[in-house]
């Protein structure tokens, strides 16, 4: 090729720019005139960006595949317990509170003290009415054998009297005595047999009142018994015990307050048995099981710890259902919202141990479908 082609060749190039494609790059840009050297640069940087795109898309792909497909999660998760009630049984005046809010307290641990002469009283009363009823039965039982001897008196009595009787009747039938002192004589057998069935009235009498008990499992004694029970139950509730492991909340007694049965005094949560309500929306239900594992981060802790756990079961309604106003949707402004059902999740006891939660935290939950 000579001169003059060569020249035609870049003149050509000058002139029409870099028409060949050439988006491999394999071309120095010291072969095309400055504005095919810009498209040369700017295809070479639009199919890297492309490329770059793909691989991040394919990362991120890969990521959701591992990380987040077969999962659902939410933020809309709370910490619950089944917290304890501190209730009186009793009404009386508070003689000593022994816990604060925020106090670690144990199973038994005295709580409340209330005043308790009234009962001791009363205990005191019911043990008394306890020994009398004792002695009245065995009152009872005595009875029994007085009675029973005089049966065994009146059939003696009666059995003289019939033969006295049948004496003077044959004295009267050979005309010894008088008609008089047979009648007489008739009259005391007739009075012996009354006496002696009177006799046997009153030892059925006492015999009821015993028959097929003995001394302590007479219904008198043992209603005494009862009593006696009631009274030293009714002293023992003066005191008000822990009943579970946890932490003191919601105090709301003094010292000096006069309190009745079923006023609320406070609480304990029992810190080692917490659960995690997980409200999930209604289109994140459709493959979660009981048994399911979770994952649970709480915003105390952060996401240095992770609390494991298991799904225990899906709530009976959304929240909507259970207000105290349910919403009307029979209307003819209604608007559709996403519904969303409580999730129960129970958490690992160990991992609590190590690190505590309180009721009412927030948590984010996530939930493992795959299984």
């Amino acid at each position: 090729m000579n001169h003059g082609s060569h020249a035609e060749v870049r003149a050509e190039r000058l002139k029409g720019g870099w028409r060949k494609a050439d988006w491999l790059g394999l071309r120095r840009l010291d072969d095309f005139s400055v504005e095919a050297r810009r498209k040369m640069l700017r295809r070479r940087l639009l199919v890297a960006f492309g490329a770059g795109a793909a691989v991040i898309a394919l990362l991120a792909l890969g990521w959701w595949l591992v990380t987040s497909a077969g999962f659902v999660s939410t933020d809309n998760a709370y910490v619950g317990a089944d917290v304890a009630q501190i209730t009186p049984e009793i009404s009386g005046a508070v003689k000593l509170v022994r816990a604060t809010d925020t106090e670690m307290v144990r199973h038994g641990d005295v709580l409340v003290t209330l005043v308790d002469a009234d009962a001791q009283l009363a205990l005191a009363q019911a043990e008394a009415d306890e020994a009398r009823a004792v002695r009245r039965v065995e009152q009872y039982f005595a009875n029994v054998g007085i009675a029973a001897a005089q049966v065994d008196a009146r059939q003696a009595e009666l059995t003289r009297s019939r033969s006295e009787y049948e004496r003077r009747a044959k004295l009267a039938a050979k005309g010894t005595i008088s008609p008089e002192e047979l009648t007489a004589a008739l009259a005391t057998y007739d009075a012996a047999r009354a006496s002696l069935e009177s006799a046997k009235g009153t030892l059925t009498a006492a015999q009821t009142l015993v028959q097929g008990t003995d001394v302590q499992s007479n219904p008198e004694v043992a209603a005494a018994k009862t009593a006696v029970g009631v009274a030293r139950l009714n002293l023992e509730r003066t005191v008000l015990r822990a009943p579970v492991d946890g932490v003191v909340a919601r105090r709301q007694v003094q010292v000096g307050q006069r309190i009745e049965p079923g006023a609320l005094l406070m609480t304990v949560v029992p810190l080692a048995d917490v659960h995690v309500d997980a409200n999930f929306k209604e289109g994140q239900l459709r493959k979660v099981r009981a048994g399911q594992p979770a994952r649970l981060i709480s915003d105390l802790y952060g996401s240095d710890v992770v609390f494991h756990g298991r799904v225990v079961g899906i709530g009976g309604g959304t929240g909507s259902a259970f207000a105290l106003i349910p919403a009307q949707n029979a209307t003819g402004n209604w608007i559709k919202v996403v519904q969303r059902l409580p999730v129960r999740i129970a958490l690992d006891p160990e991992e609590l141990k190590a690190h505590p939660l309180r009721v009412g935290l927030s948590m984010t939950a996530r939930v493992d479908i795959r299984r």
